[in-house]
């Protein structure tokens, strides 16, 4: 039975429907993908331990995955305008399992950031079928249909934290990326069968169509603001989501990994931001929410600063920093997305690269901070970032 075939009989026919065995699947996988990222949050204390990285160096784990992922999603992911999307997802899932291969098998510090880097790259093959699914969708269930596949992205990527936190006091940091080795392949052979494919239209040569994304981000205002409120936002998400965990696994609390895994369940709430933020900005209430989820994280840093001697406080912050950074995340996206539908792929690369780029800024300064400024030092930055974004957004001529 060949894709096209099994499509049909799951009502996936074309490019007219979307059946809900693919929902599941483009779902399943897109979460899988991006909590490739994640993994190594709550790790990295236990990976420096093991391959004798410093303390003041072990984010740059994260911040390689996240630098990966934002060259993925300017090389790679603008290629599903040119070349046949099953294809060029396959592909890219492929190289993914092979990356977290030898990520789990890497001998030596260079063999493992290089294959975090290309963990990164092709985890953006997450950004290939977010798009993928909308174009099979019908009109009248797209949304919908989107919806559903982001929430499995997003489910990825805030259960990512805990899982690997549980699953490496069984089989260590190397077994989760191993074990995500054979999900994704399990996923891959799924999307063997079930994907149909989908032959693009564009006529723009691979050149002109990475050049004009720079041209997009310098052309398009609110394309530009958006990308820097949240990557200012992402950069502080990721700053707290990289150094809670080693300061938990430290006096006074001395967590096990097991224990970490229970503290970043908070973060799992924030999915529960994505469909009331879309709700609020189906309504026109997009200015008020921007400014109530970026203040949602500048006061979870305030909290945080008691974090040091009081886990509610440290739970407390964890919550609201997910809640307020995924509902940034929907209020930009719904923003950028009216701006061309036919560029909608290109548009959503160089938003994701923009705030991924602060991720990677916000991972790479926490173990360096965390060991000159301690607990403080950390705070005081996840602060500034957001408050740095809430001044420039209320300075803006940005209406909406």
């Amino acid at each position: 039975m060949n894709s096209n075939s099994f499509a049909a009989q799951t009502g996936a026919t074309g490019e007219g429907a979307l059946g809900t065995v693919l929902t599941v699947l483009f779902a399943l996988a897109c979460g899988a993908l991006a909590a490739n990222l994640y993994y190594a949050q709550p790790l990295v204390a236990l990976i420096g331990d093991d391959t004798g990285l410093s303390a003041s160096t072990e984010s740059m784990i994260v911040t390689v995955a996240q630098i990966g992922y934002a060259i993925g999603l300017v090389l790679l992911v603008p290629l599903g305008d040119r070349v046949e999307n099953r294809k060029l997802i396959l592909v890219t899932m492929a190289a993914n399992v092979v990356s977290l291969a030898g990520l789990a098998l890497a001998p030596w510090l260079t063999t493992l950031f290089a294959m975090m880097l290309v963990v990164g790259i092709t985890s953006t093959a997450a950004q290939m079928l977010v798009p993928l699914a909308a174009n099979l969708a019908p009109a009248a269930a797209r949304g919908k249909v989107v919806g559903n596949v982001m929430s499995g992205l997003l489910g990825g990527i805030l259960l990512a934290r805990p899982v690997s936190s549980f699953l490496a006091d069984y089989v260590g940091w190397r077994g989760v990326f191993g074990l995500s080795a054979g999900l994704i392949a399990a996923l891959g052979l799924a999307g063997l069968i079930l994907l149909p494919r989908r032959e693009p239209h564009g006529e723009r040569s691979y050149a002109v169509l990475i050049g004009s994304l720079g041209k997009l981000f310098v052309r398009q205002p609110v394309l530009r603001r958006r990308g820097i409120y949240h990557a200012a936002m992402f950069g502080a998400f990721s700053l707290f989501w990289t150094a809670a965990p080693v300061i938990l696994l430290r006096e006074p609390y001395n967590f096990t990994p097991s224990g970490v895994a229970l503290f970043t369940l908070a973060g799992v709430l924030g999915v529960f931001a994505a469909p009331v933020a879309g709700r609020l900005a189906d309504r026109g209430y997009t200015r008020i929410g921007t400014i109530a989820a970026i203040a949602t994280v500048i006061a979870a840093f305030v909290a945080a600063l008691f974090g040091g001697v009081s886990m509610a406080a440290l739970v407390a912050a964890g919550i609201l920093i997910d809640l307020g950074v995924q509902a940034n995340l929907v209020f930009g996206q719904r923003e950028i997305y009216q701006l061309d539908a036919t560029i909608r792929n290109r548009l959503n690369a160089v938003y994701m690269t923009t705030f991924f780029l602060g991720g990677a800024i916000g991972s790479a300064l926490s173990s360096p901070v965390l060991e000159a400024f301690g607990w403080v030092g950390i705070c005081v930055i996840g602060i500034a970032m957001p408050a740095a974004a809430l001044i420039y957004f209320l300075l803006s001529d940005e209406s909406g």
